[in-house]
């Protein structure tokens, strides 16, 4: 009998032991990816008193996964290359469970290095996911990244809203909260467990991401900081909301629920912004009208907290919007594959490095002062920004030509 060639493993889900099996392998990863750190901030206030810790030192529970992220993503790809994706990503969900199994001890120093273990376990699925999607789905990558994408939120949001209840669940408060987040990965780790009989690597042939030419291009650099000041303002909100909503008279609950409906909100405006992106050679209404939006609700927010659950879901669309925009001016602005590689490693670096300084600069701002006020405007003057920069980040210019 003749056989048919097989085809590249790139090409086919068909080798694989079931499709369905591997999509909700992928799904579960993407879920790591967001919960173990986002769903800390309602708990931010029984963490503080239960540990002494002032808001700026509070503030690095969300800001060490960031630092991780930043450090530890560029060794993704050579962990691939040495164990595979498959065996990579299995580690990747272990060392996350190690994390959260540390941080829920119950001392600040077991505290602090579980986070920045579990931050180093989500940078290796961070790097590893997109390309595994590629590989396993090449001609759905948009339907699949947007479902990745719904399902990161929609847990993210899920986090939020069931951390006060469980902290309610037992003596252990917090810890017994953050404890139980332990049942994610170890599930996912599970689900995954027949994906090893594969051995994919990964291509090392993308240039590094300080890449000269790359951080010379204004337009570049316009790109980058738009989707910077995009992660500056979201981990703000995303670490202090929780605090600033029980600030204002809002319950413990109900800001968790808040935090959690922003999370939600920030995983819906792929439906809209995508195929606008598609339809539209010039974005630069789309992103600062996005941007503006981010503005409005900050400022709403500050002069009319009663108006709270409007202000979270504006911001949370708002947020989403234009970091699906930022990700899209990536591939958008870039001339080629490897320009576009370059740059979203620029984009990265930038992003990661100003998202880890604002939970921070916020909380010693707070600290300070003893209310939200000039952490709410800085956090709006940076929104407005965003908006300029999407101005230019949204032309329809590519890398290298003038415009």
């Amino acid at each position: 009998m003749k056989q048919h060639p097989t085809a590249p493993a790139s090409a086919t889900t068909a080798q694989l032991a079931s499709p369905a099996l591997l999509l909700s392998g992928i799904l579960l990863i993407a879920m790591n990816l967001r919960v173990p750190f986002t769903s800390v901030a309602p708990l931010i206030d029984g963490i503080r008193s239960g540990l002494s810790l002032s808001s700026s030192a509070a503030g690095l529970l969300i800001t060490l996964p960031l630092l991780a992220f930043a450090v530890v993503s560029p060794f993704g790809s050579f962990v691939a290359k040495k164990f595979g994706i498959e065996r990579s990503l299995l580690a990747a969900l272990l060392i996350i469970a190690a994390g959260i199994l540390l941080r829920s001890t119950g001392t600040a120093w077991a505290l602090y290095l579980g986070t920045w273990i579990i931050g180093s376990g989500i940078a290796i699925g961070n790097v590893l996911l997109p390309g595994l999607l590629k590989r396993s789905f090449p001609d759905q990558i948009t339907k699949f990244t947007a479902i990745y994408v719904l399902t990161m939120g929609v847990a993210s949001a899920l986090g939020s809203v069931c951390a006060v209840p469980l902290a309610q669940l037992s003596d252990y408060g917090w810890r017994f909260a953050m404890g139980a987040l332990i049942v994610l990965p170890l599930l996912s780790a599970l689900i995954w467990l027949p994906q090893l009989k594969r051995h994919t690597e990964v291509s090392t042939s993308a240039p590094p991401p300080y890449s000269g030419p790359i951080w010379h291009s204004a337009l570049a650099w316009q790109v980058s900081l738009f989707l910077g000041l995009n992660s500056f303002v979201y981990y703000i909100m995303t670490t202090w909301l929780p605090t600033m909503l029980t600030d204002a008279g809002y319950s413990a609950a109900e800001a968790g629920n808040l935090h959690g409906l922003m999370q939600f909100s920030a995983a819906t405006p792929g439906l809209l912004v995508v195929p606008l992106v598609s339809r539209f050679r010039d974005q630069r209404g789309i992103a600062f009208g996005a941007s503006l939006l981010t503005v409005i609700s900050i400022v709403g927010l500050m002069f009319v907290p009663g108006l709270a659950a409007l202000w979270t879901c504006v911001f949370g669309f708002s947020a989403g919007a234009t970091l699906i925009l930022g990700l899209a001016f990536v591939s958008l602005r870039a001339s080629s594959s490897l320009q576009a590689a370059a740059l979203s490693g620029m984009a990265q670096c930038i992003g990661y490095t100003l998202a880890a300084i604002g939970p921070i600069l916020i909380g010693k701002i707070h600290d300070a002062q003893g209310n939200w006020h000039a952490t709410l405007l800085i956090s709006a003057s940076a929104a407005f920004l965003m908006a300029l920069f999407g101005l230019y980040a949204g032309r329809n210019l590519h890398i290298g030509k003038r415009a």
